[in-house]
Formats: structure tokens, sequence, C-alpha cells
């Protein structure tokens, strides 16, 4: 099993991850970071601060000379802006200049000062900030190296932005990760990418934000992962915490979860088919490659709706002054119009982190040699191809 932990706070020196679990023998290193930090910055509609704000990656411990040595893996992502933020965010005694009082309805601010007894939002937001993603798409860059070794490719892509859908049922392959990431918000869908970018356009005009939804898609994962057993070991169980953990995630679907709640079971169900070269097939994907909890070799479909972000351009969100108790408007931090393109990339993290995290329990190994032995082996004992982990094509849904 992989597990890891974040610290740090959006304003702080540094946030940080240790990864615990990952196996010896793993090529890895700083780029392979940066590369998928780099995607997290992307999308039409981010604030200036993805401009400005570089991420700066260290790799504390876990690794020697390019692979992981089997112990945790620390890493460590510098905040550039620190040295603006050193009084204000400062760890040592003191008080800040000016507190936050003005909590931001649909924010952690509120909650937060109630749970833990402050008088001041900043105690609050700063750790509630999507900054911590940075860490965790980190953790998430050594997860999808693993998977990698085991055939297995993780992709996003927007599907819904405001009101603005793509066409149901486009969906990218690994190979069209370049394609997808070259998009202004990462749409597959050309046509539904400009109404998009359109609508980013008419909420930035008002000072408004939108939210949407990614669909992240696994493709190669092998039958078995989860089980049916436990509440908690079921893979779209673990899979649905994991997206909805992603800060601003109300809602996470798997395959076709929600059109399934409409239908009748003979059409909502995927019929097994057998192919003597590619083993039991489904020619559909409306589970979205997961029954009773394990998944069952088909693409794996999840979706991830982001709600509409809490801090806006243009405060208009009544609020109450915690000191004063009187009404206000809520204060503003600097904001983007839109995260959905950047959180498809962190939904991805989640998923890879998920699914590697099974795939080590279910194959087990100290080292990626292991790991891959019994992989392969696994396999094997299903008289079938590898391919057949694939199961059905995008085309065959």
């Amino acid at each position: 099993m992989l597990r890891f932990l974040t610290a740090g706070e959006s304003h702080g020196r540094a946030i940080v991850v240790v990864i615990e679990g990952v196996p010896a023998g793993l090529a890895f290193g700083a780029a392979d970071i940066q590369n998928e930090l780099a995607r997290r910055r992307l999308g039409y509609g981010r604030g200036p601060r993805m401009r400005f704000e570089q991420d700066e990656v260290t790799l504390i411990g876990g690794l020697r000379h390019g692979r992981t040595l089997g112990s945790p893996v620390a890493i460590e992502i510098a905040n550039t802006e620190w040295p603006k933020w050193t009084e204000e965010m400062s760890p040592d005694p003191g008080a800040p200049e000016k507190i936050l009082t003005q909590p931001r309805p649909g924010h952690a601010d509120l909650a937060g000062m109630q749970k833990y007894g402050f008088a001041d939002a900043r105690d609050i937001l700063e750790r509630a900030s999507a900054r911590e993603t940075a860490a965790r798409v980190a953790a998430g860059s050594l997860a999808k190296k693993l998977l990698g070794h085991l055939g297995v490719s993780v992709i996003s892509h927007v599907i819904q932005l405001g009101p603005a859908r793509a066409e149901k049922g486009l969906r990218p392959t690994p190979a069209d990760l370049d394609a997808v990431d070259a998009s202004d918000v990462r749409c597959f869908d050309t046509d539904a990418e400009a109404r998009m970018v359109d609508e980013i356009k008419a909420a930035a005009k008002e000072g408004d934000s939108l939210g949407g939804v990614a669909e992240v898609l696994a493709y190669g994962v092998p039958v078995g992962l989860g089980s049916h057993v436990h509440w908690d070991r079921k893979l779209d169980a673990l899979l649905a915490q994991a997206l909805m953990s992603i800060q601003a995630i109300k809602a996470v679907e798997i395959g076709e979860g929600w059109d399934n709640a409409a239908r009748r079971g003979s059409g909502a169900h995927d019929a097994i088919t057998f192919d003597p070269a590619r083993g039991y097939v489904r020619p559909t994907d409306r589970a979205g490659g997961i029954e009773g909890g394990i998944s069952n070799g088909a693409l794996l479909v999840a979706r991830a709706a982001m709600k509409p972000l809490a801090t806006l351009n243009r405060p208009v969100l009544e609020t109450v002054d915690v000191v004063t108790k009187e009404p206000t408007l809520s204060f503003r931090e600097r904001t983007d119009v839109t995260a959905v393109p950047a959180m498809g990339v962190v939904a991805e993290t989640m998923t890879a982190l998920v699914l590697a995290s099974e795939a080590l329990r279910k194959f087990g190994g100290d080292s990626m040699a292991e790991l891959v032995r019994n992989h392969d082996g696994f396999i094997a004992s299903l008289g079938t191809t590898p391919s057949a982990a694939i199961g059905a094509e995008p085309d065959e849904q």
C-alpha cells in the first residue's frame, strides 16, 4: 500500500509531502514532478499567481542516484512568494498586523474558525487552500511512474465548464494527452472548448466564478484491484473518497452512475463476452470498470464535479463579521475565475495514488522488479494476454 501525508500552508515557506510504500528501484527525479506540477498550472481562467509562482522542488529523502530506495520519499515544494509573507505567516511567537473576520460563504473559513476556536480566517484558509494539491501532484507523479510499469495510464479531460458541455462519450486516450493539455481548458472537444472559454470570459467580466466537471480515465487497469469483502476495501469507494477530498469537489460519479439510476436493470449493466485472445470482454462500460468494488479489466471511468470557487473578484457574497456580528461582504483573496482544468490534473493524481496503492496491496513486492514479476504472473494466470486487462476500447463503449 501507498500512503502519504502533506504539510504546509498556502503562503508558508513550503508545502511538503512524505510518501511511504514506494518499492525500491523506481527510476524517478525532480523533472518528473516538475512536469506534473506544470500541468497543474494549466487552464484559461487561472489567476496571475499561476503565472509568476513557480514550483521549486527539492527531493529530501528516499532516493539515491535517481532511484527509489524503498524508504519513505520526502519532497519539498518551496513557495517563491515566501519573502513577502515571512511576517504574516511567521511560525514564531507574535501576532499578525491584520486579521480576516469576514468569512466567505462556501469556504472552510467559518466552520473551521468555530471548530478550532480561531478569530482569524487566515488560520483556516491557508491550509484549506488548493495550494495543498501541489503536494498531492508531487506524490501522484510517483504513483503514475509506478503504474506505467504495470501498463496503466491515467488521463483526465474537462467535460463541463459552467453550462458548457463536451460531446458525451468523446474520450481521449493516453496518446492524446498532449492535445488535451494544449487546450485552453483541457477539453478534448474543440467545439465545446470554444464555448467554455466564452463562459469563462463572461464570468470574468462580472467578477464571478465557474465550476465544472472533469472525467478521469484509467487505461490498462488489471482485474482484481479492490475487494468486495470490506466496506473500506471497495475500489469505487476508495476512488470516491480520494476525489471528494479535493478542494471544492462536491460530487463524484463512477461510470454511468447517475444515468443508471434512471434505467431498468436490463439496460444498466454490461454484458460479458469471451474472446480467445482477449479473455472476458464487456462491449459496454456502464459500470466504469468496477463491479462489486473490484476492477473488472474495463476502462476505469470516474468524474469529479467542482463547485464555483468561493472567492470572487467582485465580492457580493453576504456574510457576518465574526467580531462585530454585523452584516458585511466576504473578503477577497487572489483568486481564479475557474480552476476546473487544473482540478482534472489533481483528479488524475488522486486516482493514480489509489490505483498504485491497490496494485501494491494486490501484487506486493519490495522492489519494482518483484512487483512487475508478481503482476505479470497474475495476468498470465488468467490465461489471456496482458491486453485483456484493458477491456473495452473507447470506440466500443
